[in-house]
């Protein structure tokens, strides 16, 4: 008999289960291969599971599309923020704003690089502090700084801070449906392997092509190991063959 092996993606797995729940289903009152009890868990199994596969795989579209913009929104928020720094320096450097107004921005007067904008926290940190210091600024008489001004740099950051919410609530979400999803693999493997033992084991008496056939209606996938020899109808007419010359011998239907 060639080997079997459990389904290894939901696709699989959707296709064993509800292979073994139709053909249960429309097999004859007399032939109850599944036990009704098995074959109820399985249904209302089945259906939580392939929910949640396709709320899985809608989450994933989603993110895919959502990332694209959220990345570009990091890149405006960021480059906004570093030029706005960047105009702010020239201007302490040419002696029009005095060195000692950085420090309302929380940056080294003395220093005029950019600080580090590598992380989405630290745009959150300096735009903040930029917004905040440009105010700070005007309100005590200094005038506005352009290209960029502070308004264009607070719709960016804005938007940046609303949408990096929006992104950890997505972040969050997808991160339960596949915790959720990887529960269910678990469930499904186990609720398999169960059927396919009951659907082996009704089936354990027949030739191995003939049991094959069976069991695979009951969705059991099977594999050939390398060299195996095929299992074919003639391959049964060959072993009743034997069995039939030999009847004494004890026969099994792995043979």
């Amino acid at each position: 008999m060639p080997y079997r092996r459990l389904p290894n993606t939901d696709l699989a797995r959707l296709y064993a289960l509800q292979h073994a729940v139709e053909c249960a289903q429309s097999a004859d009152y007399t032939e109850q291969v599944i036990p009704y009890k098995v074959l109820s868990e399985a249904q209302r199994f089945l259906a939580s599971y392939e929910n949640t596969v396709i709320q899985s795989k809608d989450n994933y579209k989603s993110s895919v599309s959502a990332n694209k913009q959220y990345r570009h929104i990091v890149q405006n928020a960021r480059m906004y923020i570093s030029h706005f720094i960047q105009v702010l320096n020239l201007a302490v450097i040419r002696g029009e704003i005095k060195k000692e107004q950085k420090l309302l921005y929380g940056l080294d007067p003395h220093q005029h690089v950019v600080p580090d904008l590598s992380t989405e926290e630290y745009i959150l940190e300096w735009g903040k502090k930029i917004i905040d210091g440009e105010q700070k600024r005007m309100a005590n008489g200094g005038f506005p700084i352009y290209n960029p001004a502070i308004n264009k740099v607070k719709v960016h950051y804005d938007i940046f801070c609303e949408h990096q919410r929006q992104h950890a609530f997505h972040m969050q979400n997808t991160e339960r449906v596949q915790g959720d999803l990887d529960s269910l693999r678990a469930q499904a493997d186990a609720l398999i392997l169960t059927i396919w033992n009951l659907v082996e084991e009704y089936y354990k008496d027949l030739l191995p092509y003939a049991k094959m056939m069976k069991c695979q209606m009951y969705g059991v996938i099977y594999y050939y190991r390398k060299g195996e020899r095929k299992l074919s109808a003639e391959s049964d007419r060959e072993i009743q063959h034997i069995r039939d010359i030999q009847p004494t011998i004890q026969w099994s239907a792995e043979e």
